[in-house]
């Protein structure tokens, strides 16, 4: 039998002060933090000091840790489902009895399908090979990460330019004197780290252009709000190329050296002049010009920031694409205040950390999303997309998945059109959550086992590629406060009981720290010391004239893809614009603040408290036409599915156009704050589960229009 003891560091539970350095776990980026532990409890969080970059700062997400460690609405022990999916209906297990059950149930799957017939998502990131590990571990091919939902678009965008993925560039912001955003909102979707360094820029006099069809407080800073009419900026992008080539306002040397398909590029662009745009964007086509002329004389410390979160609509890859081809040609590359190519430890001299996948062989099968192979051969196979094991589930094809496991990762939040999210996994035999919350997946699946807090675990060590490449740690703080495990340990104990445990012949996470240091020069203590250590001293720049790698065919910048010819897909396609409104229609956008997370914090005591709902934006003009006023109760309406909410009329929002903030309208009982409060825009995005990119792979989230009516009976707040 397996030790139902919970794993523990060294001097967790000694009494006094201690001072651990790890990684915050409020959201996907993993800021590096310092955490006071007083007497066995978190007294203190604030940034890693020994990350210069970072600070001592804080977001309010990351403030609110603490809250989350100290809160009981959360799953406490192991639970498997005794009622239909979704019911609420629990028992209580042990761990062996969790694991035992989820062991078996693979094992009947395995027996069905083939290794292949397990499938893992999570939410991608710094600790991904502990879990691509696992899964090459079973035998199946199949991980996914969140990406459809986020940046595969612009990830597949920089790819085809430069053979190198979104992570594979980084944005010298500080350094910057004009910065374009399309919808980066840095100051609420933020990254602590980005966000200061775009806060340096704006003091240093940066200029800022930001281009959404809604004001937030990144607009706020800039000294340009372009308020676009929703899923336009692909043609906007077309004409400022047409005015950057026309005006011979590019680097001419640095294209001629790296760049195949410029004059593919200027034919293409010939006829999307600034009026013909303005047509489409609303930008008017003076402004352009002026805008232009600016970036020219601000080139090369230029940055199109070609986008994080852009699962958007079916040309957002050339949004993205575009938004890379106009730093190129203002030779905004490998240079201070532009894009700088990512670097790894090779190139500080350094041996990198030894990966736990690279020592498993490969699986035989090929992935269910036939991602990197044949017709999808442009779609990078190491993450695949999502919503095409949602395809296979619902079809059987290419293959039966009878099991899915979801770490940390929500997809009924996550991905559009939640009932069709719930259709397709009632395919499963086996739904599995690995969460510290109740997500709404935990709650619709089999069994959950619970995940120990960021701030009571340990974590793999991860590597974060840059300018200035470092290492980074997890270490943990405090206890676990209730039954409940870290990953690398549920998958160790799920690996033994499926025969594959010698992929993980480990007992400790220290034990993983030293694989992953060998060679490296780097100990355990001095990573226990300083939390996150830095690979090179001053940023790593390439020569410009011959020094540059790109992972293309040719190695070099190709507006002409050899890759996207290969699948049947133009490099610079004709826009198509959006298809026209009826009167009570709107364009529905949704983002997020700068105090919750998309999908998992609306629980939190501290950020309930600050935002406990999500009123939709309206244009004043559209809801006077409607005979609605601010606070009125409306019902929205898409595809046949209704809800009822509340409005905040404003004119920071495009008149085409309505906005609410994503990760609302929770159904899970146990999460008592935020049960029940506000609405969920995915489950108004009905039919939109295989509507996506066919470039780039993201979703299409915002080519879902509502209609907005005033709620029967409804009175105003």
């Amino acid at each position: 039998m397996i030790s139902n003891k919970a794993p523990n560091v060294a001097g967790v539970d000694s009494p006094g002060r201690r001072t651990v350095y790890s990684l915050c776990g409020m959201c996907a980026t993993r800021c590096p933090i310092q955490v006071e532990v007083q007497d066995g409890r978190v007294a203190w969080i604030q940034g890693n000091p020994n990350d210069k970059s970072m600070g001592t700062s804080l977001c309010a997400k990351g403030a609110a840790g603490l809250a989350l460690e100290y809160d009981d609405q959360r799953p406490q022990q192991p639970l498997i489902r005794s009622g239909p999916r979704g019911s609420g209906q629990w028992r209580r297990a042990t761990w062996d009895e969790a694991l035992d059950h989820v062991a078996n149930e693979l094992k009947a799957v395995i027996s069905q399908h083939g290794p292949k017939g397990i499938a893992f998502s999570d939410r991608g990131g710094l600790f991904s090979d502990l879990s691509k590990s696992f899964v090459r571990a079973l035998g199946s091919p199949n991980y996914f990460d969140h990406d459809v939902t986020c940046g595969r678009n612009a990830h597949h965008a920089t790819k085809s330019l430069f053979g190198l993925g979104r992570t594979d560039t980084t944005y010298d912001l500080k350094n910057a004197r004009h910065i374009v955003l399309y919808g980066r909102n840095i100051i609420e979707s933020l990254q602590v780290k980005e966000a200061k360094d775009f806060m340096a820029a704006v003091k240093a006099g940066a200029r800022i252009t930001y281009i959404d069809p809604r004001a937030t407080l990144t607009a706020a800073k800039a000294t340009r709000h372009w308020m676009i009419r929703p899923n336009s900026e692909y043609a906007l992008n077309l004409a400022i190329i047409h005015e950057v080539i026309a005006g011979n306002l590019y680097d001419a040397d640095f294209v001629a050296r790296w760049v195949v398909g410029f004059e593919e590029l200027k034919a293409a662009v010939q006829s999307c002049t600034p009026e013909w745009q303005e047509r489409h964007t609303g930008v008017p086509a003076a402004e352009l010009r002026a805008f232009v002329r600016e970036i020219a004389a601000d080139a090369p410390q230029v940055i199109f920031h070609a986008g994080w979160m852009t699962a958007r609509h079916r040309q957002s890859f050339y949004t993205s694409r575009t938004a890379h081809i106009l730093n190129v040609l203002l030779g905004a590359i490998e240079t201070p205040g532009g894009v700088i190519l990512a670097k790894g430890a090779a190139d500080a001299g350094r041996k990198g950390l030894n990966s736990l996948a690279g020592r498993i062989p490969a699986p035989k099968d090929p992935r269910v999303d036939g991602c990197g192979s044949g017709e999808r051969a442009h779609f990078d196979a190491g993450s695949g997309l999502l919503h095409l094991l949602f395809e296979a589930l619902e079809t059987g094809q290419p293959y039966g998945i009878g099991a899915y496991i979801a770490y940390r990762h929500d997809p009924i939040t996550s991905m559009p059109d939640a009932e069709a999210v719930k259709a397709a996994l009632d395919k499963l035999r086996l739904l599995v959550s690995i969460d510290v919350n109740y997500s709404e997946t935990a709650w619709y699946a089999d069994v959950i086992l619970p995940e120990v807090t960021y701030l009571e675990r340990a974590s793999i060590l991860g590597f974060k590629p840059g300018a200035k490449p470092a290492l980074n740690l997890r270490d943990q703080a405090v206890a676990p406060r209730f039954d409940a495990r870290p990953a690398w340990w549920i998958f160790r104990e799920l690996a033994r009981r499926l025969d594959a445990g010698e992929w993980f012949d480990f007992e400790t996470i220290e034990e993983i720290w030293k694989f992953q240091l060998e060679g490296t020069g780097v100990t355990v203590d001095q990573m226990r010391e300083h939390g996150v250590l830095s690979l090179a001293k001053d940023p790593i720049l390439h020569d410009r004239a011959e020094g540059l790698k790109f992972k293309t065919p040719s190695g070099k910048i190709e507006f002409v893809s050899g890759v996207l010819a290969q699948a049947g897909l133009p490099d610079f396609p004709e826009f198509i614009p959006p298809p026209a409104l009826e009167p009570d229609e709107f364009r529905l956008l949704f983002g997020r603040p700068a105090v919750h997370n998309h999908g998992h914090t609306m629980n939190n005591p501290l950020l309930h408290e600050l935002l406990p709902t999500n009123p939709m934006w309206i244009h004043p003009d559209r809801a006077s036409a409607l005979g609605l006023g601010d606070g009125d109760l409306v019902e929205i309406t898409s595809d046949g599915h209704s809800v009822n909410g509340r409005i905040q009329v404003t004119p920071w929002i495009h008149p085409e156009a309505v906005f609410m903030l994503h990760g609302f309208g929770r159904t899970v009982p146990l999460q008592k704050r935020a049960f029940g409060q506000g609405v969920a825009d995915q489950r108004l995005q009905k039919g939109k589960l295989h509507v996506y990119d066919p470039a780039g792979g993201g979703l299409a989230l915002t080519e879902t229009t509502v209609r907005v009516n005033k709620a029967a009976g409804a009175a105003r707040s």
